[in-house]
This record gives C-alpha cells, structure tokens and sequence, in this order.
C-alpha cells in the first residue's frame, strides 16, 4: 500500500458508504474483503484535504468522507453485483477511487448532521437500490439528473450548499465533475497509478 496513509482528524467523519449495507449495492463490501471502514487515500490526496480544516473550524462545520481509496477487489466486486454499463468505472484502473486520488464527501453541521443537497451522496435512496440490484435503472437514471452540478431545480438551500463545497474543494486542489456534486478528484490525478490492496 505504497503512498498510501489513513485519513484521520476531528472535523472529518469516515463513514465509507461501501462499508455498511445501506448503499447502491445493498451490500457491506469493503467489510467483505475485510478493508471496512477506514479512509485510506494518497498521500497526496490528504494533504490537499487537510487544507480544508480552516475553514471547517471558521464555519463550524466537519466534513463527511463517504468514499476514498477503493481497494480494485472492492470494484471488481461492486461490478459484479451491477453491471450495467456506466454505473461504475468499467475497470479499477478507470476508477480515481482505485488511484487513491478521490473522495466522495459532504458537509455536516458540528453535530454531524448532512447539510440539504440535492441528492444524497451517491444519489442513494433504498427503493432505487432495490430497483437498480433487480436490473431496473429507468427510475434511478432519471433521479440522477439532480446529482449534476448543473441541475438548478433543488431548493435554494440545497444548491448553495452545492456551491460552497465545490468552491472549498477546489481552493484546496480538486476538481469537481459533472454528474456528481460528492465526487472530486485530486488535480493531476492523471499521473497516479492503480494501488494495489493486499
């Protein structure tokens, strides 16, 4: 787990999505493979994180990291259970997760509580999750058009909230994209290669 490092501090909540249940897959997979819940990440990656902690103190918020590094075992597992195309990176070594250069996160007041957005991360909600592990993504493809960072919709609350974590993740070094408003890659991500986790 070479340039690897375990993201820990106070204003951060781990809550690895893919570490409990209540996700798109339905299933507990980095406790599968026994990597649980722990975000690890690039080295890289948390340092342009932790520029974050400032302004986290100054507004009285944490920060919720929901995904991180994604071991390639963990996505070749989370393909088998959905294979429909375009769901996840068709490979690891198409996934910025398996890089370890991105995260999925959010904001939370000081108490822990998700601030409004438009969706929530990962656009889950459990009857699109029954849907789409029953091979039925018409639905879910149609909720995802409020997970864009352009979708306008939303209450106004939620898109400034939006907006203000797109603007704190990219003063520190990531780039957003465009059908996710939780997912940001750490600039350059390009020149980082595939982690292996054993």
């Amino acid at each position: 787990m070479e340039n690897l490092v375990k993201f820990e501090h106070p204003l951060f909540i781990i809550d690895m999505m893919y570490a409990r249940k209540n996700n798109m897959t339905g299933r507990a997979v980095y406790e599968e493979i026994g990597y649980g819940n722990n975000a690890y990440m690039h080295k890289d990656t948390a340092a342009a994180l932790l520029q974050i902690v400032p302004i986290l103190r100054e507004k009285n918020l944490k920060m919720r990291i929901c995904d991180a590094y994604r071991p390639p075992l963990a996505h070749q597992k989370m393909l088998e259970i959905i294979p429909f195309k375009g769901f996840f990176a068709a490979t690891p070594e198409r996934s910025n997760h398996c890089h370890g250069t991105a995260v999925d996160v959010c904001l939370t007041d000081a108490n822990g509580n998700n601030l409004p957005y438009p969706t929530e991360v990962d656009a889950y909600e459990p009857r699109f999750q029954q849907q789409v592990c029953a091979g039925d993504f018409s639905e879910f493809q149609n909720h995802l058009k409020k997970a864009r960072q352009d979708y306008s919709e939303a209450a106004a609350e939620a898109l400034e909230n939006r907006a203000f974590l797109r603007l704190l993740m990219e003063s520190c070094g990531f780039e957003a994209i465009q059908h996710e408003w939780w997912h940001y890659n750490l600039s350059g991500w390009q020149k980082y290669p595939v982690i292996d986790w054993k």
